[in-house]
């Protein structure tokens, strides 16, 4: 899906570079120094020129002060265009309302003081927001059904673990000091009640996980004892274990291959903390510690609202419309980020629609796709303003995904606004709705980390940018077809490199964004 308006198909479609730059440099005649740029195909070059040459147009010392020069915070705007809306000579567009972080009521009636948020700052105004619900009550839910979720609790130990002395090995189990007369039968095998004691000088078969009988001194592994024509067992330890007697026979310490009861843990004993997320090994301590359910925090409600008219659903493009990319793409998106996705719905383009979708959602949270902009059929700005949503974040300081926003509908409900170009949007998950998903599910932040790139990436020279890359042993790999309205690098890629303003350089250390399915890094 793409954004729409005259500013969003600046990303798709062909343009001229040179028209671009000819109006940074009539501007004044400021030239600005070029990061390095990395080498790729005539293609990548391009879109990587144009998103530059457009950043020229935005400079604000580009253009004399005067009453139709906008502020530091807006850069430059197309005449016919007030400043923040379609007409900028911006990328992906913006939005009209200030979005410093603090928070505005969305009917705002400066519109142009408005200015993008930083990055960084983004993503803790979503983490805050977080912050601000109720906290929501936990639910008991049975351990076929919590994982991913977070425990409302601490696990604690039911039982002593093990429950009672168990044989660690296949093997005998012994008294005293051997040769050992082996008892008759099937011996001790897992599961079946207590057995009877061994006499001293005697041992019996038993099976890994069995109980071990009384007065039992230590488990014979079965490669370590050996038969005699007599029918008694002699221990055959490898060299280094146990002792040398007198006589040369070998002998088993005490107590070994024998795990002892509450060798892991005693009744009582705290296993995991309040807030630990539920993986399948914590299914499987909390079932081996007796438990049939879990206290957890519910898994938090997200909603998507998919628009435009432009959208097709099957087949082929065709007919100037497109096929939509978000719809299968952001409900598994969502749940890996530990979402439960009850609803995806496509509204079109109707603003009526729209706010009907809104204001009869339950959701915690309300994803929308496109009309972020100032198009005319762009109606997520107008619908937030006549609900007097207060603006969180009104546009970010990131490539791609600049218009993306946040909004607090009521107390414990907000809506993201996504972009609609594939990777603008992708740019505005991890932004915005990874951060609040995060805390309104009660996990905590991932440790933050590094790695140094393999090759140059281009920066954009005034806003983050967000690059697709792999993970290559101790090396981030940049990856082509990173533009806005594509999909090709994400999909083969392990991570997301924030690069800095002006681009970085091989080598350079840049913090990375794990993709939620992602198995390295």
């Amino acid at each position: 899906m793409t954004e729409r308006g005259a500013q969003g198909h600046l990303d798709t479609e062909e343009h001229d570079v040179e028209e671009a730059l000819a109006v940074a440099n009539d501007s004044g005649g400021r030239s600005r120094p070029q990061p390095a740029r990395p080498t790729g195909s005539p293609t990548e070059r391009h879109d990587l020129d144009l998103e530059e040459a457009l950043a020229l147009v935005r400079d604000p010392n580009a253009h004399p002060p005067g009453p139709t020069s906008p502020s530091p915070e807006h850069g430059a705007h197309t005449p016919g265009h007030p400043p923040g809306t379609a007409g900028d000579a911006d990328s992906e567009g913006s939005g009209p309302d200030r979005a410093d972080g603090a928070g505005s009521r969305a009917t705002s009636k400066h519109p142009d003081r408005h200015h993008a948020t930083p990055w960084p700052e983004a993503r803790a105004v979503a983490a805050r927001a977080a912050r601000s619900v109720p906290r929501r009550e936990p639910v008991h839910v049975s351990l076929d059904a919590a994982l991913g979720l977070v425990l409302a609790e601490p696990l604690t130990a039911l039982t002593d673990l093990p429950s009672f002395d168990t044989s660690a090995m296949d093997g005998w189990a012994v008294a005293g000091p051997g040769p050992w007369a082996v008892r008759e039968g099937n011996g001790v095998l897992a599961g079946h009640a207590e057995p009877a004691p061994l006499g001293d000088g005697e041992a019996v078969r038993i099976a890994t996980g069995a109980r071990v009988p009384p007065d039992t001194t230590a488990v014979l592994r079965s490669e370590h004892g050996r038969m005699d024509g007599n029918g008694r067992l002699h221990a055959a330890l490898p060299q280094g274990f146990g002792s040398a007697r007198a006589g040369g026979t070998p002998t088993v310490a005490h107590g070994q291959d024998i795990r002892p009861r509450g060798q892991e843990c005693h009744s009582g004993d705290q296993l995991l903390p309040r807030g630990t997320q539920v993986t399948p090994a914590v299914l499987g301590l909390a079932a081996g510690a007796g438990y049939d359910a879990l206290s957890a925090l519910p898994r938090p409600r997200a909603e998507v609202l998919i628009l435009g008219d432009e959208l097709l659903t099957a087949g082929l493009p065709k007919g100037g419309l497109i096929r939509d990319a978000l719809g299968p793409m952001l409900p598994p998106w969502l749940r890996a980020l530990g979402a439960e996705v009850p609803a995806v719905r496509r509204l079109g383009d109707s603003a009526e629609a729209l706010q009907q979708a809104i204001t009869s959602s339950t959701a915690d949270l309300i994803v929308t796709t496109g009309g972020t902009a100032a198009g005319p059929v762009d109606h997520v700005h107008p619908t937030l303003r006549r609900l007097g949503a207060e603006l969180l974040v009104d546009g970010v300081k990131v490539r791609p995904g600049h218009p993306m926003l946040l909004a607090r509908l009521r107390e414990d409900q907000h809506l993201v606004g996504l972009p609609g170009n594939p990777l603008a949007a992708v740019s505005g998950l991890l932004t915005l709705a990874e951060p609040l998903l995060r805390g309104l599910g009660g996990r905590l932040a991932p440790e933050l980390y590094t790695l140094p790139l393999k090759d140059s990436v281009h920066g954009h020279p005034y806003d983050t940018r967000l690059v697709p890359v792999s993970v290559r042993a101790d090396h981030a790999v940049p990856l082509h077809y990173n533009g806005p309205a594509m999909l090709r690098g994400i999909a083969a890629a392990d991570a997301l490199a924030v690069v800095p303003p002006g681009g970085a350089r091989p080598g350079e250390e840049l913090e990375l964004l794990d993709l939620p399915w992602a198995l390295t890094g």
